[in-house]
Order: C-alpha cells, then sequence, then structure tokens
C-alpha cells in the first residue's frame, strides 16, 4: 500500500506501448500543471520510485534526466530531487493512437519524439486494427491534448471511422499514413497516397519485370491494407500490358515461372522462400519477389529483396514538423523503390 502523497499523482500502465520513463514523465507534468505539485515540492529518489512502482531504476532515471534537461525539476546533491519550475503550458500535449506496433511503428515514433525533443509529451496508445477499441479509446479520452495524431487502418468499421474523428477539434488533426474519406474541414495530415505509390513503383522496376509474363499480388482478404494498392497494381498492369492476379492465400497456390509475386505480410513473404525452396525454383530467375516495407534483413535476405516502402522516419519527422510550425497543410510522403537480387 503506498503511503508517500506523491504516489497517488503516478499512474503507470502495464499494458500501455508507451515506455514507462515516458509515463513518469508525463505524470509528474500533469501533476504541476494541476498544481498537485508546486515549485519547491520534494520528489523521491530514483530507486524509492523504481520499488514503489517495480519498473526499471534507468527509466526512472532517464525519467528524470529529461524533467531535468527541461528545467521542470533539480537537484541538490544529498537532498534530492524537488519541482524548479512549474511553466509548464508551453509543453505540447499530444495523444498518439497507431493501429499496431510493430518495428516501422517504432520508427515513426521515435524520428517524431526526437524531432519534437523537450518541446512535447506524447502518451501513445495502439487500438489494433479494431474498431471498437478504437472508438472507446478516442471516447475515453479525457484529457484536453494539443494534438491528436490519427493513424486510420482497421479490420473493419472504417466506414464508421469518420464520425469520430470529426469529433476531433480540425485545428488539433493529424492524419498519419492515410487521410479517411468524409474528414471534414482544414486538418492536417501527413499520408501515403497508396494507389499512386505501388503504379509509380512499379514503374520504376519496368527494366526488370519485362522479363516476366505475370504479376501477382497476395492481398489476404481480411486486412486493414488500403484497397487502393489493388487499384494502383491492376492499372499498372492494365497499363503496360502484364497478366495480373490477386492471391489471398499464397499457401493454397502454386507458385508459377516467369512470375512475380509481391507481398504486403511478413508471414507471406516466408511462405515464397519456402515454396520456392521446395518447387526447386531460384528467386530473381524463375520468380521475382517484390515486399512492401523496407528492413534490414530484406537488405541482405537471398543477397537481397527488392522492396518498394514508404520513409517510415519521415512520416515521424514531417509530422513534428507540422506541430512545431504550426502549419496546417496536408504532406504526401513518397514510395521507394529498392531494387535488389529478388526481381
Amino acid at each position: 500500500m503506498t503511503s508517500h502523497p506523491f504516489y497517488k499523482l503516478i499512474h503507470i500502465d502495464e499494458y500501455s506501448a508507451m515506455p514507462k520513463y515516458q509515463q513518469l514523465v508525463n505524470s509528474i507534468i500533469k501533476a504541476i500543471a494541476t498544481e498537485k505539485l508546486n515549485i519547491d515540492d520534494p520528489l523521491p529518489s530514483i530507486n524509492e520510485l523504481s520499488f514503489e512502482f517495480e519498473i526499471s531504476r534507468d527509466s526512472v532515471e532517464k525519467a528524470y534526466k529529461h524533467l531535468k534537461k527541461t528545467g521542470i525539476i533539480g537537484s541538490f546533491p544529498g537532498k534530492g530531487y524537488y519541482v524548479k519550475n512549474t511553466n509548464v503550458d508551453k509543453i505540447i500535449k499530444i495523444f498518439l493512437l497507431f493501429n499496431k506496433l510493430s518495428a516501422h511503428k517504432k520508427i515513426i515514433y521515435e524520428s517524431l519524439a526526437n524531432k519534437l525533443g523537450d518541446a512535447a509529451t506524447i502518451d501513445m496508445y495502439v487500438y489494433n486494427n479494431n474498431f471498437t477499441l478504437f472508438k472507446k479509446l478516442l471516447l475515453n479520452c479525457k484529457e484536453d491534448y494539443d494534438y491528436y495524431i490519427i493513424m486510420p487502418h482497421f479490420l473493419e468499421g472504417s466506414e464508421n471511422a469518420h464520425k469520430f474523428i470529426n469529433t476531433i477539434p480540425k485545428d488539433k488533426l493529424i492524419l498519419l499514413d492515410k487521410i479517411i474519406p468524409r474528414v471534414t474541414g482544414n486538418f492536417r495530415a501527413v499520408y501515403e497516397n497508396f494507389e499512386k505509390d505501388i503504379y509509380r513503383s512499379l514503374e520504376q522496376a519496368l527494366p526488370r519485370l519485362s522479363k516476366y509474363h505475370a504479376l501477382n499480388i497476395i492481398f489476404p482478404e481480411y486486412t486493414y491494407y488500403p484497397s487502393e494498392i489493388i487499384t494502383g497494381f491492376t492499372a499498372f498492369c492494365q497499363e503496360y500490358a502484364f497478366n495480373y492476379n490477386i492471391i489471398s492465400d499464397i499457401k493454397k497456390v502454386p507458385l508459377a515461372r516467369g512470375e512475380v509475386y509481391i507481398n504486403l505480410l511478413e508471414d507471406d513473404l516466408v511462405t515464397l522462400i519456402e515454396k520456392s525452396l521446395e518447387e526447386n525454383l531460384v528467386i530473381g530467375e524463375d520468380i521475382g519477389i517484390i515486399s512492401y516495407n523496407e528492413t534490414s534483413i530484406k537488405k541482405v535476405l537471398l543477397n537481397g529483396i527488392t522492396t518498394i516502402s514508404t520513409d517510415f522516419q519521415m512520416l515521424g519527422e514531417k509530422t513534428a514538423e507540422l506541430i512545431l510550425s504550426q502549419a496546417i497543410k496536408q504532406v504526401e510522403v513518397n514510395f521507394y523503390l529498392n531494387l535488389r537480387n529478388s526481381l
């Protein structure tokens, strides 16, 4: 049972996607903003906080270092930490809602946080592509944030997403990665043009694609990936006279010589490699592979997997730039083709 009054001001959510040090920083800033902590109020030691909330000493130390760097808390040798400054109104408070956790989301979060630096605190939530949870997180959001960054990708229910997004004041809204139809007003966005991106990426790959007679895209029936990808893929194949197929489950389809396979999911890339080995097909000669989303492993796997990918770091940086400049505009982030031996 906690006894120190300070402990009642701290909220550490074990299930939150946000790093614990950031939760601690946000709790202290909120306590100061609501005048529950005042100038010269003492703070528990690093060891005490670590023990009380069962979090690592490194996490507490990182939180205190951040707060010291921003001038919010101070310390005296031998006496410990204390509240140094209660002027926290200038710190930007951000509600960040991701559809899922992944290595790419980590890149976006870190580039956003690094670009904003000490100017902002970020509360990050994840709704796992579930529209019901998405709605619940928005409706239960009691904090008055300066910005709401929403990444809107759903397995189902997307036709109603605009109704809840439209409840957010437009000067505080930033749509990330995708623009939702019927979101009204003048709002910020940093987004991908999924239809155009795949079309232009395949155009850049034409010299390599010319040795194949058919293109296949593996697009699961139940997915959060935008249908605009299929629109762009189909338009390219029709324009450049490629036979094409849309495959919902690659595990059920035999691979064919002289054809290219485009995967969106990492599991489907593994399946493609496994099947090519089973069927004695050489990747890059007998069949081609193009994989969505650049990762470090794809640079070296099988002497290089060709990828088409957005710049995830730029997604975070451009979002931060909109916040810091207070500019209300919509920024399109381009896709890139990385040609390697798999094509």
